[in-house]
């Protein structure tokens, strides 16, 4: 049995070296594997992640943090789930829950049971199902409940925060724990003649950083994954045509809107993130269609008030690495690959590449198979993600500009074709178990891009037209009860 691995070395800090360094710190404390992180203050990181997805309540807890403490470290806010704004034409909105809509344990059924309703000419409001949607757009806020037979069982939250705040504050605790940071730029990698692997990053100013296996998180640019084992990359472009960002802080709020607004705008879309200290700005544009000139003189101008610093360019090509893992380097964050920020996906790939690479640990020798799994799971779940994704660009009306038209009339994956032709026949979302967006957020974003259901589930048929009104009344009179009694977020 070979033996285990002494010396874990990660290229990269910002949020996913820092996550990762926190993650593997706690996992292999007893192993007596020495980690150390190899970062220049020179190099600079993306950064601007500052939307999460409810599963970062997974990872937060995996490496131990206190809610309340990296709450006020990281500036953060509540966010109960995303505002599209413009995406069916000027003055139009939806919104996409965190949380499931109808009654408490009718989360599959509740919209089969809307479908039903809409079919037989009832105008119910969907967001009037979902407490969730209802507690945001009062500003409220409450945690969800663990008494399913209560409405605050349905809800879902995340948080907003400042990435470089929270890189920060994981990398008190990694270093609490152990790693040791090392500052540089690497100048070359040395690698094993016969077996290919990383041996050791030699930096600039001479010395050697050995280990047996490297993570990188060195970003977009992939610097062992892709410059070294050359992974290889799958562009994407062809279906998320956008490719730069433009962000900039503006003043905060009085009181933190409790989820994150996305804007379509004429080459992209422009999103704003409360802070505790400052309102995050950006615009994702495609350079096909607007020049990053103008696309800067867009975001200015429509921010709700000035911007606090030079608005900085983010340069990015969609897609994936062919291989996330190769060798004995393992590539987690950017360096993996980059959808888009629209769904806040990005540090939530971050921490399931980490979940994955826990799982899959090797010993010395790292085994092959072990890579095997690991980028046949990763595939699978980027390119699922990279569907929902798609979803909002390519099913949009009432927008006529050259972006908008091209997404309209582009062809899309089969995978997400599939689905959306499943739903319209028959209200049904088949999704598999470890698929991360669920029923209610495709119900929501079909729904809320002009999907509809032509049928629902014969099961349903057992009620009639009258009962199913009635008990969708019900829900939603107690949904607005339930909503009432939340404590709004107004100072």
């Amino acid at each position: 049995m070979t033996a285990p691995i002494q010396r874990v070395v990660i290229l990269g800090g910002g949020t996913a070296g820092w996550m990762t360094a926190a993650a593997l710190s706690k996992a292999l404390a007893r192993t007596g594997a020495t980690i150390t992180l190899v970062e220049s203050e020179e190099i600079g990181t993306v950064g601007v992640g500052e939307a999460t997805i409810p599963t970062i309540h997974w990872f937060n807890s995996l490496v131990g943090l206190d809610e309340a403490k990296f709450m006020a470290d990281t500036g953060a806010t509540w966010k109960l789930g995303i505002e599209f704004r413009g995406w069916q034409g000027e003055g139009s909105a939806y919104f996409h829950p965190f949380g499931t809509y109808g009654a408490p344990g009718d989360a599959t059924m509740a919209p089969q049971r809307l479908t039903r309703a809409w079919l037989a000419g009832d105008d119910a409001r969907i967001e009037d199902y979902s407490l969730t949607t209802q507690i945001a757009r009062r500003r409220a806020f409450a945690k969800p409940v663990g008494d399913l037979r209560s409405p605050l069982s349905t809800l879902g939250y995340a948080f907003h925060f400042d990435a470089m705040r929270y890189a920060a504050h994981l990398r008190s605790l990694a270093e609490g724990r152990g790693v040791v940071r090392h500052e540089g730029k690497v100048a070359r990698v040395e690698r094993d003649g016969e077996s290919g692997h990383v041996t050791a990053l030699v930096m600039e100013r001479g010395e050697t950083v050995p280990g047996e296996l490297f993570v990188d998180c060195s970003g977009l640019r992939g610097l062992l994954i892709e410059q070294e084992m050359q992974a290889g990359y799958d562009d994407w472009s062809h279906w998320l045509p956008c490719d730069g960002a433009w962000a900039a802080p503006s003043a905060p709020e009085d009181a933190p809107t409790p989820y994150t607004q996305a804007t379509a705008r004429e080459a992209g879309w422009q999103w704003r993130i409360p802070l505790q200290h400052r309102v995050g700005n950006g615009y994702v544009f495609s350079s096909r269609f607007q020049s990053p000139e103008a696309a800067r003189d867009l975001l200015v101008k429509a921010m709700a008030s000035p911007p606090l610093a030079e608005p900085r360019l983010i340069r990015f090509k969609p897609g994936r690495r062919r291989r996330a893992w190769v060798g004995n380097v393992v590539a987690i964050g950017l360096s993996s690959g980059f959808i888009e920020p629209l769904e806040s996906t990005s540090i939530h790939l971050i921490q399931t590449g980490i979940g994955k690479l826990l799982s899959l640990f090797p010993r010395a020798d790292v085994d092959p198979m072990l890579a095997e799994q690991y980028n046949r799971l990763s595939v699978r779940e980027i390119e699922e993600v990279r569907d929902f994704v798609i979803l909002h660009y390519h099913l949009t009306s009432g927008r006529t500009e050259s972006l908008w038209r091209h997404c309209q009339m582009m062809p899309i994956p089969e995978t997400l074709a599939y689905k959306v032709e499943q739903f319209r026949r028959s209200a049904r979302l088949m999704l598999t178990p470890d698929e991360l967006f669920r029923d209610a957020s495709w119900f929501a974003v079909m729904h809320g891009q002009g999907v509809r259901a032509t049928d629902y589930t014969p099961l349903l048929d057992t009620m009639s037209d009258a009962d199913n009104r009635q008990q969708l009344g019900q829900v939603r009179r107690m949904i607005a009860e339930a909503a009432a009694r939340v404590p709004s977020l107004a100072r």
